[in-house]
């Protein structure tokens, strides 16, 4: 572990902010980010060192990841890194399919000559993020075209619930970024052109097969994982 956290972007946390929130947010960037893998075993003293805190606000952190799904407290064994279940990803991504569906519905109503330019650049900042190879820019591209589609589309209750499931759709997607990558730009751009168009129906439907196919494609990683062990 202590090799991951050294190869991982510094994450000490900074006082100001209350102390058992900024370790535990930082562990959960950790996770979701893939510097902590799924199954990968967490001592608390090295967790500690590399963020710059005591052992007990590491302690309080793992307690509170295990009961948010991201960690596994394992009596006589310590703490590990959650392994998403087959199951929990089709419910989660199902979920999310569901919200950025009309997501997109509302946002091909919605947008305007200036909102579709700035999904246009998103979309460069992802093709150029996978011509480089580079996964976190890739992840990131990703994750800021899919909120400004939240954004345009102007519904504060529906930007609330896809913010709830967002963090856990990063740490799916991390993995996947690059295998699926050509793919999912590709459909991208077809989202992009239906809600320039305003065809509210062409991208719902474009988003729907977009976020099944990003589905399969992790059901098919966790399946070919569990093979592997």
């Amino acid at each position: 572990m202590r090799e991951a956290l050294t190869a991982a972007a510094s994450r000490r946390v900074t006082r100001p902010a209350p102390l058992r929130q900024a370790v535990y947010d930082a562990l959960t960037e950790l996770i979701v980010n893939g510097s902590l893998k799924p199954g990968q075993h967490l001592v608390e003293a090295e967790l500690a060192e590399h963020l710059g805190v005591s052992r007990q606000p590491v302690r309080e952190a793992l307690q509170r990841l295990q009961t948010a799904g991201w960690v596994d407290l394992r009596p006589a064994q310590g703490a590990f890194v959650h392994s998403p279940t087959e199951e929990e990803a089709a419910q989660l991504l199902g979920v999310r399919a569901v919200l950025e569906t009309y997501s997109a519905q509302l946002a091909a109503k919605n947008a305007k000559p200036e909102d579709i330019a700035r999904l246009d650049e998103l979309q460069l900042d992802g093709i150029a993020a996978l011509a480089d190879g580079d996964v976190e820019r890739l992840v990131s591209a990703n994750t800021a075209l899919h909120d400004f589609i939240t954004t345009v589309a102007d519904n504060a209750v529906l930007a609330e619930l896809i913010a709830q499931v967002g963090q856990k759709v990063r740490w799916y997607y991390t993995p996947i970024a690059k295998p699926r990558g050509k793919e999912a730009w590709n459909e991208h751009t077809q989202l992009i052109r239906a809600i320039a168009k305003g065809d509210a129906d062409q991208a719902g439907e474009v988003m729907r097969k977009h976020t099944e196919r990003t589905t399969d494609f992790y059901r098919k990683q966790i399946a070919a994982r569990a093979n592997q062990d």
